[in-house]
């Protein structure tokens, strides 16, 4: 009998001290996560970083050098991808031209065997249709169907089956930005009416934060973070996280004191920022190599003679850029001391005050409480 996991009514997926090498390639290192189930969860990292060889360990496709994995609270190591309770929407889609919808949404169930009635193959595709809302499609050829409809008839064919869990390898790549943000949102929608956990590989920080859960951030074949998006963005564990995820200011220096106020690091520029480390990160201690971090959006903008408020850090600077981007503006701003500094002003406040040209002299400032000092690892 296979080993059970513990928690096998809460937990879908399990790994325990998961190692994947390939030959001298080590690709995932020493990692053990849970993934609840019913959730949406996303591993999310750049080219290398071990996400879809963690996806691929999952599937069936490849199995652990050494470690544990489990689905629905079974080890599923040397059980062959087409044995186990998943399923995967690939970011090519891979859908048969030589089939129409219908026939290719229902290709999982005709090869079961026992193989269902045709009436029930029938009725399953049907409400699969229904599903991802492609009702009535079902003669029609796959090259007929735009980008959005091809990635659902993929996730109908992945659904049919009713798997423990959908795996979803980058699945909005191919599309434009439009589609994939609307796309992003059906996506969310249907793995709320589905029920079913979701697990999906990207390298897009806002397709991960967008519509998971919970995020799993890698690094050469290691969790760095895992938790909600806003945990990911509001308490970073350290620099690299910080800078995956969102954009932000970096002041780079030293810790010189810590305290019950605050930690106080001196910039390699020799300015003093005082700020608070996040939750769970690995507490720094005086000598310390850190950054002081600031996200732009925490930062105001006003005119250089407009006087800010005293409790606030305030710098003075001139407008290098502006980009316009709809719902805010981001500006560069030039700064002595400071280095470059990146602000990102809502469009609300832009309405009421007023905008800023490259070459305009300006006073940024930010509260004490905006800075967060990250160790480098």
């Amino acid at each position: 009998m296979a080993n059970q996991s513990s928690d096998s009514r809460e937990i879908d997926i399990e790994f325990r001290g998961v190692t994947k090498r390939f030959d001298d390639i080590l690709a995932v290192d020493d990692v053990s996560l849970t993934v609840k189930r019913g959730s949406f969860f996303s591993f999310l990292g750049p080219s290398g970083c071990g996400k879809t060889t963690s996806l691929r360990l999952i599937a069936g496709f490849d199995q652990p050098t050494q470690g544990d994995v489990f689905i629905g609270g079974n080890s599923v190591v040397g059980i062959p991808s087409h044995k186990r309770p998943v399923n995967m929407v690939f970011q090519q889609y891979a859908l048969f031209p030589h089939m129409d919808v219908a026939g290719n949404i229902g290709y999982g169930l005709r090869q079961r065997n026992p193989k269902p009635a045709k009436q029930e193959i029938t009725k399953r595709v049907d409400e699969t249709l229904e599903m991802v809302r492609l009702s009535g499609f079902g003669k029609r050829r796959v090259w007929e169907l735009s980008g959005g409809q091809q990635q659902r008839v993929a996730l109908a064919r992945a659904l049919i089956n009713r798997p423990t869990c959908l795996l979803l390898d980058e699945p909005l790549a191919a599309l434009d930005r439009k589609l994939r943000r609307e796309m992003q949102i059906e996506l969310q929608t249907l793995q709320r009416e589905v029920g079913i956990t979701f697990i999906l590989v990207t390298h897009d920080q806002e397709e991960a934060l967008s519509m998971s859960d919970r995020v799993c951030i890698m690094r050469e074949g290691q969790i760095i973070q895992s938790g909600s998006p806003r945990e990911l963005y509001d308490e970073p564990v350290n620099r690299y996280v910080a800078d995956f995820v969102g954009k932000t200011n970096f002041f780079n220096g030293e810790v010189v004191d810590v305290s019950n106020s605050g930690i106080t690091v001196k910039s390699e520029s020799g300015q003093i920022f005082v700020g608070t480390q996040p939750k769970g990160a690995p507490l720094l201690a005086k000598g310390s190599k850190a950054s002081a971090a600031v996200r732009p959006e925490m930062i105001s903008i006003t005119a250089a003679d407009e006087i800010n408020n005293c409790t606030n850090i305030t710098i003075h600077g001139r407008v290098m850029n502006r980009i316009f981007l709809g719902e805010h503006s981001e500006y560069l701003i030039a700064t002595k001391g400071y280095g470059d500094v990146l602000v990102l002003s809502p469009k609300s406040i832009e309405s009421l005050n007023k905008s800023f040209a490259p070459g305009d002299d300006v006073s940024i400032s930010w509260s004490p409480e905006a800075v967060l000092v990250l160790g480098d690892t």
